[in-house]
């Protein structure tokens, strides 16, 4: 075998994958602006514009969410027929058609565009049926280039949403949810060991995490060589036994901080400066928080609980300016680069990642020992699976403009990842952002 051929092979085989993918989606978007134009032609908006069928009334039915049209129900039974798909499933996929066009027209046009692969809306709308209009114009709004989105990420924005446009359903269902809280032990097996099960409010479940963390990290360096499993048991043991290991302060070897010194919760406070402020009785007030660590958006109401919460200590982080540059001389990432970067990034940078920038490795993008700089500007997250693709392999990529990545693949293929998402370049000699 002549082992020169090989990526030309490869190229060729995933050029025809991709094709096919193209043409299934041309497809499905035709079946879609059919859909929507017998919808157009089937609503039925009030009782004098239902028909009178064998002595039935065909009112309309709501197969999609608020404000989106009613269609006659006879006449949907033979839409579905001839989709050839079942009764159920043929209404629920008319229906996500309909919120789509109606509700989404961001997404709708998204998905003609071929911007969007239509089974990724489906799964959008059947997020937002349940949501008001404004809810889920507001969702749509993110979405005006969808591609980017994890799931992840989309069902925190819906979660968004319902704070933002229903805060007192969102209030509702929290206290409802906290209400479910419990801790359980189970019994002993025969090895003398239990299972633990629970369910916590989040930063009580963040805050025993660090805990459990930092007496594992101390019982490491006290000389327990057993697995970290092993010794995060151990710690959580030691937490109901008010730590009986020695009372030492152990320095983080990167920032110097001290692992163990005051009780009690610690909150990083980002303050962001907007037209609106968090008010109970302001009527524009925004009552969206954020939390990183748990990356989903929380209510105003939870977080008063949070900094509330008995020796919690409450740190307000400096204005951070992600457009400095500051070099040092030195291979190592520095704290302060690193808060940049994952402010900046979100996520790593590779195409199509969704892993939090949080988890992710700072990538030189021109090698330190090439002459590249430890500077914001030349470093860029991305998880430790595409740190190595990058690292080992012909993948890489450029920085055309500041958060901008053109990637290049071993058989090619080339994508522009920015704040939009991850887009294929066709023309490769167009690096230039999509319109939007």
């Amino acid at each position: 075998m002549d082992l020169g051929t090989r990526p030309r092979t490869t190229a060729s085989l995933l050029s025809r994958l991709g094709a096919g993918v193209e043409a299934r989606n041309q497809l499905l978007v035709e079946e879609w602006a059919g859909i929507v134009t017998w919808a157009g032609d089937h609503i039925v908006d009030s009782p004098e514009g239902a028909a009178i069928t064998e002595g039935y009334l065909d009112t309309g039915v709501p197969i999609a969410g608020g404000g989106a049209p009613l269609v006659s129900e006879f006449a949907l039974m033979e839409l579905i027929a001839v989709l050839g798909r079942t009764p159920d499933g043929g209404r629920a996929y008319v229906g996500r058609v309909i919120e789509c066009a109606w509700r989404l027209p961001h997404v709708y046009a998204a998905v003609a565009a071929g911007r969007l692969a239509p089974w990724r809306a489906e799964r959008i709308a059947d997020l937002t049926r349940p949501l008001s209009a404004d809810a889920a114009a507001f969702v749509d709004r993110q979405l005006f280039d969808a591609s980017g989105v994890g799931w992840a990420q989309l069902e925190r924005l819906v979660a968004e949403a319902v704070i933002r446009f229903d805060p007192e359903r969102a209030e509702a269902e929290r206290q409802a949810a906290a209400d479910r809280r419990r801790f359980d032990i189970g019994g002993v097996d025969e090895h003398g060991l239990v299972h633990l099960d629970g369910l916590l409010d989040a930063a009580d479940g963040h805050d025993l995490n660090q805990a459990v963390a930092r007496r594992a990290e101390t019982l490491a360096r006290l000389g327990d060589d057993s697995t970290l499993d092993v010794r995060r048991s151990k710690a959580a043991a030691e937490l109901a036994r008010h730590d009986l290991a020695l009372d030492l302060l152990i320095p983080d070897p990167d920032t110097g901080e001290i692992l163990a010194t005051v009780p009690g919760r610690k909150v990083v406070l980002n303050v962001h400066i907007t037209d609106t402020t968090i008010s109970d009785d302001h009527p524009l007030a925004n009552p969206v928080g954020r939390w990183d660590e748990g990356r989903c958006p929380i209510t105003s109401a939870q977080i008063r609980e949070w900094l509330r919460a008995k020796d919690t200590t409450i740190i307000v982080r400096p204005v951070i300016d992600l457009a400095d540059h500051l070099p040092v001389d030195s291979y190592e990432i520095p704290d302060r680069h690193r808060t940049r970067v994952i402010l900046r990034d979100h996520t790593c940078r590779f195409p199509h990642c969704t892993r939090p920038a949080q988890r992710c490795d700072i990538d030189h993008a021109r090698p330190y020992g090439q002459g590249g700089l430890t500077c914001p500007c030349n470093e860029v997250a991305l998880c430790r699976r595409h740190h190595r693709a990058k690292t080992h392999s012909t993948w890489h990529y450029e920085i055309p403009m500041p958060a901008t990545y053109i990637w290049t693949s071993p058989a090619g293929f080339r994508f522009r990842v920015d704040h939009h998402g991850t887009h294929p370049i066709h023309d490769t000699d167009d690096p230039s952002p999509p319109d939007g």
